[in-house]
């Protein structure tokens, strides 16, 4: 974990400080212009959004995480690959890969390193790659589809309303659908005046790191009626994966980012959710 310290500040306001000083280093070392290159010459992202519709009344986003604020070291040594291949196989429609470096030990290799191993598994067009970080500026995003990357995180606390308006206009405009991620009730508000059509309800407090596994809930509570709530994050079992009513997507139990790299036994975990 990171040894940076910014006194009387949360942890997500440290990580995101951290983060915009880290955007500003990058731009230095590779110009925009040549992301943009990039992105032209890639191949179209997937939907998002209809890759989430097709899974069935219950889809599984899986998560490559070597560490994290609250947890400290998960898998320091996982082979982002072989992971991200491993759950797309088990089932997961979507992989969502931490690429903060500092606080998760992540890269944008590791979103790299996903994404190709799913092309080369014959699933590049089926699962979706997101990009798991704490986004504050169009460059982020610029890196996200230039290494591969169908839809990124936009985290509503680390953000304005119209920062968060911006940039997913911006993501858009680069075919990319962003998970917008809301934690309290005040938060899905500000996701649903902006228009977010996929939604991630966090139910852990990212200023604390305390979970109420009751948000889910709450939140869904304020979706229109006939509109679709999806979200994820914050289970630590089985029984919580099952347990709320309105989730369509869940991201399954921290154990099995802690699981040793045997793909049967991640497999059969991830199995028991999969729609029918």
């Amino acid at each position: 974990v990171s040894s940076k310290v910014y006194p009387a500040m949360s942890k997500l306001e440290m990580i995101v400080k951290q983060r915009r000083l880290d955007v500003a280093e990058a731009k230095t070392r590779v110009a925009a212009e040549a992301l943009r290159a990039r992105v032209a010459a890639a191949a179209p992202p997937n939907d998002f959004a209809a890759v989430l519709s097709k899974s069935g009344p219950m889809a599984l986003l899986a998560e490559m995480k070597r560490a994290s604020p609250s947890k400290g070291d998960i898998a320091p040594h996982t082979d982002a690959a072989q992971q991200g291949l491993t759950y797309a196989l088990a089932g997961a429609c979507t992989i969502s890969v931490l690429t903060e470096p500092s606080w998760f030990k992540g890269s944008l290799d590791d979103l790299a390193r996903v994404r190709a191993a799913l092309v080369a598994g014959g699933l590049g067009e089926e699962v979706c790659v997101l990009r798991k970080d704490f986004i504050v500026d169009e460059y982020q995003l610029l890196e996200a589809r230039a290494h591969g990357a169908d839809t990124a995180l936009l985290i509503v606390a680390a953000l304005s309303a119209a920062e968060l308006s911006s940039l997913m206009a911006f993501s858009r405009s680069l075919g990319m659908e962003p998970l917008v991620e809301a934690a309290n009730e005040g938060e899905m508000r500000v996701a649903l005046d902006a228009g977010a059509r996929v939604i991630g309800v966090n139910n852990r407090n990212l200023h604390t790191f305390e979970v109420d596994m009751t948000t889910t809930s709450r939140c869904a509570a304020l979706v229109p009626s006939g509109e679709k709530s999806r979200a994820a994050g914050g289970r630590e079992s089985e029984r919580e994966v099952r347990r709320p009513p309105h989730a369509r997507v869940v991201r399954p139990p921290r154990r099995l980012e802690r699981a040793p790299p045997c793909p049967l036994r991640r497999c059969d975990s991830l199995r028991r959710h999969r729609p029918r």
